[in-house]
């Protein structure tokens, strides 16, 4: 059973960069309003600020499982699921996307057809080149391997031409699975390091607007300087790298398509 409203009316596409091709476009599929931040707010902001589309799907508010604080200081559902939504929509505006939201309700979070067919409504329409959601792991918070599922199959679906709906049908965009929280209890390997120094305050500041979780703020302020470690220590001596470099952890659940080994 799904708890949300029917999403919004599709939006125009982006109008067409210089030389006819449209503007970039990533598409992260998150559990709950804050997991974009923490996990992927790097990654969000270095594409917006190249002028790329990024849209969330934010499938619930994390009302129930992820807004501990609140619930302790009385506040009552609807309440809390406004607060989270307003974090969420400063978060997201912090880093320069676009965050749509569908109260699908957690703890727990269960995968539907309806959901996932909603999902792919947003595929056909904003046609990501990258996709960024959780991995299939996490024995702590079965929400997120939900939305893994969710947001794997909706990928598909939205490829084949006779699934229903409207829209293009989409292409093979490559999918990264962010960091969890506890990376070794989820089978959680840092194959791609992406360097976010250049984007490090504008993330620090979309964290900053999710006061439900300050007790995360430090904690993820951390695992950003030693995944900047970890990238200096495989990217050699000679890139010119800060010495505080700030980065961010992926996994890659399906081949890399290169014309060259890099």
């Amino acid at each position: 059973m799904t708890h949300g409203n029917a999403p919004a009316a599709p939006e125009p596409s982006d109008p067409p960069e210089p030389g006819g091709r449209p503007a970039r476009s990533t598409l992260v599929v998150t559990a709950h309003a804050g997991d974009f931040v923490w996990r992927a707010g790097g990654a969000i902001a270095l594409a917006a600020s190249r002028g790329e589309k990024v849209t969330i799907a934010c499938l619930t508010f994390g009302e129930r499982g992820e807004s501990a604080k609140a619930w302790r200081e009385g506040k009552k559902l609807d309440e809390i699921k406004a607060i989270r939504r307003e974090e969420a929509e400063r978060a997201a505006a912090t880093l320069g996307a676009e965050v749509r939201f569908f109260d699908a309700g957690d703890y727990p979070l269960t995968a539907t057809a309806e959901l996932t067919d909603r999902l792919v409504t947003v595929y056909r329409e904003t046609q990501p080149d990258v996709v960024l959601t959780h991995p299939t792991e996490d024995p702590y918070n079965g929400d997120h391997p939900a939305a893994n599922r969710m947001a794997l199959e909706a990928r598909v679906l939205a490829q084949a031409i006779g699934y229903p709906g409207e829209g293009e049908i989409i292409g093979a965009p490559p999918v990264f699975y962010f960091e969890p929280h506890q990376p070794e209890m989820s089978g959680f390997r840092p194959e791609v390091l992406l360097d976010i120094t250049g984007v490090w305050e504008t993330k620090r500041k979309a964290m900053e607007c999710l006061g439900a979780q300050q007790h995360l703020w430090d904690y993820y302020t951390d695992l950003a300087v030693r995944r900047g470690v970890q990238l200096k220590r495989n990217a050699g001596p000679n890139l010119g790298l800060a010495h505080k470099t700030m980065a961010e952890a992926f996994m890659r659940p399906y081949p890399q398509i290169a014309k060259e080994l890099a």
